[in-house]
């Protein structure tokens, strides 16, 4: 089998993308779990460009990596000036790393306009960057950056930078898609053409302006590429690099000649794809290919037929094979196979009368507004309250929120609770930022004493989406409300003429759905750092 190397440069490039940004223990973590995984090389930045790089450069050198080779990055020299004098050059040998990428022109519009600098001397400059650092560090990747565009309008000039990189030292080339203009068969040609111009290995790093970093990354391995640039989730400017998660899925389990990471490892995307979105403070792409969380989600009534008498009817491959699992929506579009399959997640498939009942709820609720597809938690709780089951965890008396605002002055909000816990009144009051953020705090007042564990977990997203606008501001509005505790994320829903009703329905499902997915614990107040609460 062919090794086909992993170049991460979520670190780098990826940071480059919109609302990115990554601290100093940020980089150092992702670092420490893309070793794990086996990704070959981590592209940790620029050492140069600013505090941080240059710090986590210094932290690197305490942190045990057993199999990835991190690289620092860099330009070529400036122009007019030695590569031993460059301090760009200076600074990419003292990050003392093992691996140094070194980026220059390849299209000839670029040198000229760009660097403003005759094509005889780019080439002097490349060569001259390359030769500096390879004296230096043990391996040098040179990114021939705007190769495909370079290539398509001067192809001479475009394989002789790359020539000059490779006479300089370089261990590899990488043919980069800067614009992300190309397509499959200009890339295919392209590194053909190559291979047969220089004799070191090729890399493909592809961005994703016309939607096929993906496709033009595996293009590129199919002609020869050995090394795949990218990012995790596809992170990057504009409109990303090529997601590597997509890319090391399908080279190891589309592909029969080709080796990726280590044994076992594809399995665990999943896993690094949702660990990078926590660290950038970003929320999952529901649809992502392989990793989303409805990548093997099945809402279509013949379709989760078809799927539970054989699943690679609607599958193209078996969802634990990266990592992640299989789900089955519930909407009106429900056939009496959706519901029999989540019900067996219960134990309850058998139950012909409950599944009646429950499609039928299902119906009527989503004819008024309700949507489960982003909240399966309310699903859940829907089926154990039409079961019978499940105890009462609390009983709303009353609720009441006061908005009181003044000109020129932020809106002042108090919630008001009264509930009964267990034959325990509880009456909490409690200011917020808002309605929701009020309501919030009152609950958790009233209930934490008797469940602590409810410390551990955290609102993350609220949604109001308008159902019937033509009503105008006397309209339905659907609320949709996502959580999370150190294990799980779940979605809760409510839906009402009025907002803080809908806000309420929502947010006691999510607090419900917390309790009964832990079962009941304690009722006697324990410490927050007891309860196990995460920081």
């Amino acid at each position: 089998m062919t090794r086909i190397a992993i170049y991460d440069t979520t670190l780098r490039d990826g940071s480059q993308g919109e609302g990115v940004n990554f601290s100093l223990q940020d980089k150092l973590l992702i670092t420490a779990r893309l070793d794990d995984l086996g990704v070959d090389y981590v592209e940790g930045g620029y050492p140069l460009s600013n505090p941080k790089d240059t710090s986590y450069f210094h932290a690197l050198r305490d942190l045990p990596l057993r199999h990835a080779k991190v690289a620092a990055f860099g330009m070529t020299r400036r122009r007019d000036v030695s590569a031993e004098d460059d301090q760009g050059m200076k600074a990419l040998v003292q990050a003392r790393t093992d691996v140094v990428t070194i980026v220059g022109k390849t299209w000839d519009m670029h040198a000229r306009e760009v660097l403003g600098v005759s094509l005889e001397e780019n080439l002097r400059m490349i060569g001259d960057s390359v030769a500096f650092c390879a004296a230096s560090v043990r391996e040098v990747i040179y990114d021939a950056e705007h190769f495909f565009d370079g290539f398509r309008r001067n192809p001479d000039y475009a394989l002789e930078t790359i020539r000059a990189a490779a006479d300089a030292g370089a261990a590899w080339v990488v043919l980069c898609d800067t614009n992300g203009g190309a397509l499959p068969e200009d890339v295919a040609e392209a590194v053909q053409r190559v291979s047969r111009a220089i004799r070191i290995p090729l890399g493909i790093h592809t961005h994703n302006d016309g939607d096929l970093a993906v496709a033009n990354a595996l293009s590129a391995v199919r002609n020869g590429a050995r090394q795949v640039q990218g990012t995790v989730n596809g992170l990057g400017e504009r409109c990303g690099n090529a997601d590597l998660c997509s890319v090391v899925a399908n080279l190891a389990l589309k592909y029969a000649d080709f080796e990726v990471l280590g044994p076992g490892q594809v399995a665990r995307i999943t896993e690094i794809s949702r660990f990078v979105y926590e660290i950038a403070n970003m929320n999952f792409r529901p649809g992502q290919p392989f990793v989303g969380t409805s990548a093997f989600a099945h809402k279509g009534g013949m379709h989760v037929h078809g799927v539970r008498k054989n699943a690679s009817s609607y599958e193209h491959i078996e969802p634990e094979s990266v990592g992640n699992e299989r789900r089955v929506l519930v909407s009106e579009l429900s056939g009496k196979s959706n519901i029999a399959e989540k019900l067996a997640e219960y134990g309850l498939e058998h139950d012909s009368a409950l599944l009646a009942r429950v499609l039928d709820s299902v119906q009527d609720m989503e004819n008024e507004g309700y949507q489960f597809e982003a909240a399966e938690a309310s699903f859940v709780l829907l089926v154990d309250r039409l079961a019978g089951r499940g105890p009462d965890w609390f009983e709303l008396l009353n609720y009441r929120v006061n908005v009181t605002g003044k000109p020129g002055r932020d809106a002042l909000t108090e919630a008001t609770v009264k509930l009964s816990v267990g034959g325990q009144v509880e009456h909490t009051v409690s200011e917020g930022d808002g309605p929701v953020n009020a309501l919030d705090a009152a609950l958790r007042k009233a209930l934490e004493t008797h469940y602590p564990r409810l410390r551990e977990m955290d609102l993350v997203d609220y949604k109001v989406r308008v159902i019937n606008d033509r009503a105008g501001s006397a309209a339905r509005v659907r609320v949709v409300i996502e959580s999370r505790d150190r294990d799980d994320v779940w979605g809760t829903v409510g839906v009402s003429e009025n907002v803080i009703t809908a806000s309420w329905l929502a947010l006691r499902d999510a607090f419900e759905y917390k309790l009964a997915k832990d079962g009941r614990p304690s009722r006697t107040a324990i410490p927050a750092a007891a309860a196990g609460v995460a920081d």
